[in-house]
């Protein structure tokens, strides 16, 4: 190749020199002036020409070639940004559903197809559309029709007539098949597609696998969730309120008794202690109440759940509850489970205060330490043995300290308890925030008007009955 370019310049130089001779010695003798110089400038003009045109020709052979290279760079791009696009998706746990026509969409899109459409197969081997991307008049509908013969692919069944499923892709789980990834153009086109399209829509039917393991895993948690929620209902009922109840029915026949025998005094001390009971249980039923409740809105952060649940807490309980949160708490960047636990976690552990601290005062704080989320709930009660906690199976069955630390693992946090008998306790959970690729913001938008949290700390939440016990 550069051996012809250079013989190519050495040849029009040589031609070039020699005319120039020639006209030196021969042409000056038999042609006269100006008939040698005009051959002269003839043949060089030749010689340019020639050389300028293979030159062009090589130029644009070369700008074609780079022009076919930039295309097809560009559409591996548009590939990778795409493909990019649906592991993002998949792995930031998104709406399943979404994800898949999402998918879909790109590869009807990328691939330059009339349709593209999803099934997969039924528990009797037939084949059900899940998604479908297609312009009007391809597809008959969600139902197959007719007879599918040995020439037609599985998915033609879904298209009209003057359609055919030019390029499919299996869809699986490991080494099982779930469903077929199909391409569909008009019958008459024929297209054919390259080795970079078949990987293309061999990779987009690989993350329609993952989406749909991720929507089999959510529905298997939330069936999970479920299960552990009514689990923790049924044991509070049994722990809480069946056994108030007995101890209720146990007082009355102990009141009727004492009126029968005319004992009104010993009669009104049980009936005190009878609506000392109510009271309990109606604080136990208000709290199950309020834990059933979606606890962190979509359009609030937990630091605002937080504030509006301790003063509920401080309400129902007859504690005196001071909240502070910081700014960068208010403002931290957390995902919608990692705000759930955290809001789970201070549920549990007022909860434990109320019913077995036999405390005055609890402070709930928030707060951003070192990259993390940092929530500390300390009362004044009796304290316990915190060191026997550190191994171990718990000591405290119905203090739902195991679930707790569950909850801090679940989102990568950790929990401690720090007390001793006489002198209060202090829990502290820590969470990373910020650079977890999973969390994204939730609480409210500055640009809708209102403002996140714009104190750095948050008044005291008191009620009554708990400030003057305070004020003592």
């Amino acid at each position: 190749m550069y051996r012809r370019r250079w013989f190519a310049v050495v040849a029009s130089v040589l031609v070039v020199g020699t005319v120039e001779v020639l006209s030196d010695t021969v042409f000056d003798a038999v042609l006269p002036f100006p008939f040698h110089t005009l051959l002269v400038l003839a043949v060089v003009t030749v010689v340019v020409a020639t050389g300028a045109g293979f030159s062009f020709r090589r130029i644009d052979r070369l700008a074609g070639d780079l022009r076919e290279r930039n295309e097809v760079l560009q559409a591996r791009n548009a590939v990778l940004r795409a493909v990019y696009d649906v592991s993002l998706a998949v792995s930031g746990q998104a709406d399943p559903e979404q994800t898949i026509a999402t998918i879909v969409d790109h590869a009807r899109s990328l691939l330059k197809v009339d349709a593209a459409l999803l099934a997969l197969d039924g528990p009797a081997g037939e084949l059900k559309l899940r998604a479908a991307s297609a312009g009007p008049g391809v597809l008959i509908g969600d139902e197959p029709q007719g007879v599918i013969t040995e020439e037609e692919s599985e998915l033609e069944c879904f298209l009209r007539s003057g359609y055919r499923i030019a390029l499919s892709a299996p869809v699986g789980h490991g080494e099982k098949r779930v469903g077929m990834l199909g391409l569909a153009t008009a019958a008459k086109a024929r297209r054919r597609f390259d080795v970079s399209e078949v990987e293309t829509l061999s990779g987009l039917a690989t993350q329609i696998g993952l989406a749909l393991e991720a929507s089999r895993l959510q529905g298997e948690l939330q069936v999970l969730a479920i299960q552990a929620e009514r689990e923790r209902i049924a044991r509070e009922m049994h722990d809480g309120l069946a056994q108030v109840l007995a101890y209720v029915n146990t007082k009355s026949q102990a009141v009727e008794e004492l009126l029968a025998e005319d004992r009104v005094t010993d009669a009104r001390r049980q009936l005190a202690e009878l609506a000392s009971a109510a009271r309990s249980v109606y604080v136990d039923v208000r709290e199950a109440i309020l834990s059933l409740s979606t606890p962190v809105p979509s359009d609030r952060g937990v630091v605002a759940a937080l504030e509006e649940y301790a003063a509920l807490y401080a309400e129902s309980s007859k504690l005196a509850v001071r909240f502070q949160a910081s700014a960068e708490a208010a403002r931290a960047q957390l995902s919608a489970a990692v705000q759930a636990e955290i809001f789970s976690i201070a549920r549990e552990a007022l909860t434990n205060v109320r019913k077995h601290a036999r405390a005055q005062r609890v402070s709930v704080t928030l707060a951003v330490e070192e990259g993390g989320m940092v929530l500390r709930i300390q009362d004044d009660g009796v304290g316990f043995e915190a060191e026997l906690l550190a191994t171990g199976p718990e000591r405290w069955p119905h203090f739902g300290l195991a679930g707790m630390r569950e909850r801090a693992e679940s989102v990568g946090g950790r929990i401690t308890w720090r007390s001793r008998p006489g002198a209060g306790a202090l829990v502290e959970l820590h969470v990373p925030v910020g650079n977890d690729p999973l969390t994204y913001p939730l609480n409210r938008v500055a640009s809708s008007g209102e403002t996140e949290h714009p104190e750095a700390q948050h008044q005291a939440v008191r009620s009554p009955a708990a400030a003057a016990t305070e004020a003592d």
